[in-house]
């Protein structure tokens, strides 16, 4: 599951805001991939729309990597 998380967020950051794929890691954090607080908001919007989870704005207060995010999308997959 993590994997195909992986792979949505890689193709949401590179189709949606540029971000090169090289720099997409896990351990990535937004700040590093150029991404500010609002940019994160609208990606939070558009994997809704992919993955059919919506995250709340409280729930994206600690998320600062690719990976905290994608744990919070499959916390409320499962």
């Amino acid at each position: 599951m993590s994997q195909e998380l992986l792979a949505t967020f890689t193709e949401v950051l590179t189709e949606e805001f540029g971000v090169p794929a090289d720099d997409i890691a896990a351990e990535a954090t937004f700040e590093a991939l150029g991404l500010d607080s609002l940019d994160v908001v609208e990606l939070t919007l558009v994997l809704e729309e992919k993955t059919g989870v919506k995250l709340e704005d409280e729930e994206l207060e600690d998320v600062r990597t690719v990976q905290d995010a994608i744990d919070k999308v499959a916390e409320k997959q499962a």
